[in-house]
């Protein structure tokens, strides 16, 4: 069995597949999840993708998400969510006290 690497909360699963439905964006597309950058300047990278040689590709809770192999140790256990404040809406990812 294959454990998922991320987890992704009910109201971000909606987000995400409305998001796919409403812009008509193909199957082949999945949600690409890695890390931007290094050290200290690193940030979550979050996008619709179609997945390429170095990627692996996980059914997480009817979503596709597509793991490049070589940011898999990065975003292991990350929980992506989606929260509504005053500031604006948006996707948000929490590994803990690693990239926020």
């Amino acid at each position: 069995m294959v454990v998922a690497p991320v987890q992704i909360l009910p109201e971000a699963r909606a987000r995400i597949i409305d998001t796919l439905t409403t812009q008509k964006i193909p199957a082949e597309y999945g949600l690409r999840v890695g890390v931007k950058g290094g050290g200290c300047g690193a940030s979550w990278l979050l996008g619709f993708d179609l997945p390429g040689p170095t990627d692996e590709i996980y059914a997480i809770d009817g979503v596709r998400v597509i793991i490049d192999k070589r940011h898999l140790l990065y975003v292991l256990d990350a929980t992506i969510g989606f929260e509504q404040t005053e500031a604006g809406n948006g996707f948000v990812v929490d590994r803990g006290s690693d990239l926020k």
